[in-house]
Formats: C-alpha cells, sequence, structure tokens
C-alpha cells in the first residue's frame, strides 16, 4: 500500500467513536484559539483589502467570513478566514518529533483546517461532532506530513503552512463530504498541485494570505474531487509527487503506521501562541518579560541586551530594524524593546505605531541576536533562547527559556484560552456574543448544528439573541484543571 493510499484509508476509515476524549477536549481548545485569533485578524488592514476584493467579486451566499457577517461563496470563505487567522501571527504552530527538525518548519495547523471545515460545514449544516471529527483528521494529515518532509523544504524558503496545510484541509473538507477513497486520492492529489507559498514574504501581507489560500485550496480540491475531476492518486509518495519535488524526499518512519496513533495533537503535541508574533521569538519574550518584572527594570538602565538562539532563528526573524508592525512580529530587538518598555506583549503592542515610537526605536539599537553555540548543539526542535542584560552600572542579569508558556510542557488552561479568545474577540463582537461563542465551543460534541456557532461569531448581533444561543449550551465548560491533559516528556 502507498503512502497515500494510508493516509486516505486513515481519513475514510476513522469515526468519531474512535477519537479519544482527551483528544477532543484538545481540539476544543485548539478551536476556540483558532476562532479568537481569526476574529482579531478580521481587523488587520490586509485582511480588509482581501475582503473587500471578495465582495467585489460576487457570487452565492453560501459562508460567512468571520467577524463581518458577510456572507460569500465557500471557497472565498476560506480564503478569507484563514488568511484572517494568520493576519497577527497569533494562531497555533506544530512541534517535532525529533531534534533533527527544525522548529520553523512545521506549520500552523489550526486555521486553514479550521476556515475550510467552516466554510463548508456552514452550508452542510454539520453537527458539532462532525464538525470535530473532521477537523481532528485535517490537522493529523496536515502535521504528519509536515513532520515527515525533509527540512530542505522550510530551509530553502518554503512556507509549510502554505504548501502543506491544503493538504489537511482538503482531507478535513473530504470528511465532511463522505468521500470515498478514491475520490479522497484525487482531492489530495489536487490540492498538492496548488501548494505554493514563499518564506521571503514574512513580514508583509502576504504570509498570512498563504494561510488563506491553503484554506480556499483544500475545499477547491475536495469540491472538484466530489465532482469527478482527476488527479493523480500518489501524489505524496511519487517520484515526481510532494516529498520529492518539494524537499527531495521525507522520512516514511515519521507518517507510515503513525496516523492517530498517538494524535498529533497529543504528542508531540501542538504550542498555543502566547503572544502575536512569529513563534520563533516566543521563549526570549517570556524570558525577557519574566526579567524585567523580576528586577523591575527600566529602559535607561539597560546598557545592551543579547539574544543567544540556534542558527534557525535569525533565518526566520529577519528584521533587525522593523519599519511596520508586520516586520516587528519577526524581529527579535523589537520584541525585546517592547518587552523592556511596556512589560506586555499583546496585540496593543504590536502596532506600526508602537514599532516607529523613537524610544522603542533608540532601545532596539541596542539588542542583539547571536548563535548560541551551547543552545545550537542541542537540536532544533526547540527555540532555546539566552537573554543577556548588561546594566550601566556594570551588572549582568540573564536568563534561559527552552519553551514558552503555551507549549505542551507549559500549557495553557481552558480558562487561559478563554481570556486570549476574549482579548482577541472584543474588536469586533459584543460580549455576549463572546460568551456565548466560548460556551458553544465548550459543548461543540454535543451541538447538533454549527450555525449557532457561525451566529455567534458574526458581529452585529444583539447580545439578546446571544444570551439564548448560550443558553443552549447545557454541558459546564472544560474545568479548571490544565485543559491539556498532555504527558510531559
Amino acid at each position: 500500500m502507498g503512502l497515500t493510499q494510508e493516509v486516505v484509508n486513515f481519513v475514510v476509515e476513522t469515526r468519531y467513536r474512535d477519537i479519544p476524549p482527551e483528544v477532543i477536549r484538545l481540539a476544543q481548545g485548539f478551536i476556540l484559539d483558532g476562532l479568537g485569533v481569526t476574529l482579531a485578524g478580521c481587523t488587520e488592514k490586509g485582511s480588509r483589502i482581501l475582503q473587500g476584493l471578495i465582495r467585489q467579486s460576487g457570487g452565492k451566499k453560501e459562508a460567512t467570513v468571520v467577524g463581518t457577517g458577510t456572507m460569500v461563496p465557500s471557497m472565498m470563505a476560506a480564503l478569507a478566514n484563514g488568511a484572517a487567522g494568520h493576519a497577527m501571527d497569533y494562531d497555533d504552530t506544530q512541534l517535532s518529533t525529533s531534534k533533527e527538525a527544525v522548529y520553523g518548519l512545521l506549520t500552523h495547523p489550526t486555521v486553514p483546517v479550521l476556515s475550510a471545515i467552516l466554510a463548508v460545514g456552514e452550508g452542510e449544516k454539520i453537527s458539532g461532532q462532525e464538525f470535530l471529527l473532521a477537523y481532528i483528521l485535517g490537522v493529523e494529515v496536515e502535521c504528519r506530513i509536515a513532520d515527515a518532509i525533509n527540512p530542505r523544504h522550510y530551509q530553502s524558503g518554503f512556507h509549510s503552512t502554505a504548501t502543506i496545510a491544503g493538504l489537511g484541509a482538503a482531507a478535513a473538507v473530504g470528511t465532511i463530504l463522505n468521500l470515498r477513497e478514491e475520490a479522497c486520492a484525487r482531492a489530495l492529489g489536487i490540492a498538492a498541485s496548488m501548494s505554493s507559498g514563499l518564506r521571503e514574504n514574512f513580514g508583509t501581507m502576504t504570509k498570512p494570505l498563504h494561510a488563506g489560500r491553503a484554506a480556499q485550496n483544500g475545499v477547491t480540491a475536495a469540491l472538484l474531487a466530489e465532482k469527478g475531476f482527476t488527479s493523480a492518486h500518489n501524489i505524496l509518495e511519487a517520484k515526481r509527487g510532494f516529498f520529492n519535488a518539494m524537499a527531495g524526499g521525507y522520512d516514511e518512519k515519521k507518517i507510515s503506521g503513525r496516523l492517530g496513533k498517538p494524535y498529533f495533537m497529543q504528542d508531540p503535541g501542538i504550542s498555543i501562541k502566547p503572544y502575536p508574533s512569529g513563534s520563533l521569538s516566543h521563549p526570549a519574550q517570556d524570558c525577557i518579560l519574566d526579567l524585567v518584572k523580576t528586577h523591575n527594570l527600566h529602559a535607561e538602565q539597560i546598557e545592551s541586551i543579547e539574544v543567544g538562539t540556534n542558527s534557525n532563528v535569525p533565518n526566520a526573524l529577519i528584521y533587525p530594524m522593523p519599519k511596520t508592525a508586520l516586520e516587528g512580529k519577526f524581529s527579535i530587538p523589537f520584541c525585546m524593546a517592547i518587552g523592556v518598555l511596556e512589560r506586555k506583549a499583546g496585540i496593543a503592542q504590536f502596532t506600526d505605531r508602537k514599532v516607529r515610537d523613537p524610544k522603542v526605536v533608540e532601545l532596539m539599537k541596542r539588542v542583539t541576536l547571536y548563535v548560541d553555540q551551547e543552545l545550537e548543539a542541542l537540536g532544533y526542535d526547540q527555540v532555546r533562547s539566552r537573554v543577556r542584560i548588561k546594566l550601566k552600572d556594570g551588572k549582568s542579569i540573564e536568563g534561559r527559556a527552552d519553551v514558552a508558556r503555551g507549549h505542551p510542557l507549559k500549557p495553557m488552561s481552558w480558562a487561559e484560552i478563554g481570556e486570549k479568545f476574549r482579548d482577541c474577540a472584543s474588536l469586533v463582537l459584543s460580549r455576549g456574543n463572546t460568551e456565548a461563542a466560548v460556551e458553544l465551543v465548550a459543548n461543540l460534541d454535543r451541538q447538533r448544528s454549527i450555525l449557532p456557532l457561525v451566529r455567534a461569531l458574526s458581529a452585529g448581533k444583539s447580545t439578546g439573541a446571544m444570551a439564548k444561543l448560550k443558553r443552549r449550551a447545557k454541558r459546564k465548560r472544560p474545568g479548571s484543571k490544565r485543559w491539556s491533559g498532555i504527558r510531559k516528556r
């Protein structure tokens, strides 16, 4: 049996009852987080430009653009919502199963799959369980393919979320459409030929467009396959197929026999972002915030800040002196400077105005990013970072973080994910809408239809209407214990 067929069999044969309860709980948290960052991202300039272009194109009103209430064709809704979900670079990141893999190689798994199934699931009026099944299978396929691909794929310039997430989105939509084996294989073949996205566009509006296109590609591929559109049936492993053409090969042991054994979101896991910036900056951001608060440091006391990490971090965080918020998301100097000056690193900190603030610019000049040979020798699976602050009085303060908050080793609770969602949703939703959405996701496995959730995510709904939606959620939300239940390694 070929690898593509093995993936197809997993997608087609897995039923909701086969999913472990722990995976269902994890999925609910990732979905809530994904919806939150999509709501926040729909307000970004790039998202607004894209939404305007989509509205001009017209077409059937099939699916909702989250946070706006606008109805557009399902493929366009997937595009808009996928781009919005990645617009702030605030969406989750999959981890690696080995030290050889590059952390940044792996995808932002939730947003492309979530956007695709929202777009198709709304029209199909699927249940909460159908939604969860499609999401879990799509993310599993996406993460296993990304984990198996030769790291050359990322290192040579491809953005893995753009190139690989469309395959997961196609598998997820295929689940909703109940595609059988042959059609599911064709959907993967179509999606693979639509894959593209280059890392040179990091720090621009085109990077989030990658996630939107991946979601759109997944929807398009599955719908075409449903109608009999043809493609290769062995697209992953073929000599001229996805792995060989895009990366020069893959590690079959990382995918064959591994699908759902255990699910990737269990082990090694998926990391929820605590900051709206490139994930490779997050351990250092944790570190600088801890040091500043613990030692009550202020910018005028600081002579210099040195950040040491592995050699793949400078390859992705490419802006030493950013000029825009998008560039600031990929800038260690900005992340360090804003952490010192404001002791926060949330949505309000990553703005053009903050990046251009003279105090921020002056402090950025005192920040140096370098390759720490000790950390380099430990591998690239984690973004281990060391921060050393030299003070003007001659003292030096140092800290190290191997993982950031939100990592499976430092997981967020359901309450913490909820707070992040509320912060994101506050940009576009009423309080009633926001609380209804939280309750509906917490009870997603018991919802007969996802339509109440879709309505809660639309702007302009009255709090009274949302209160009715909220009362439909009978079961208590996940408990106050650590939500993830992930085994610590």
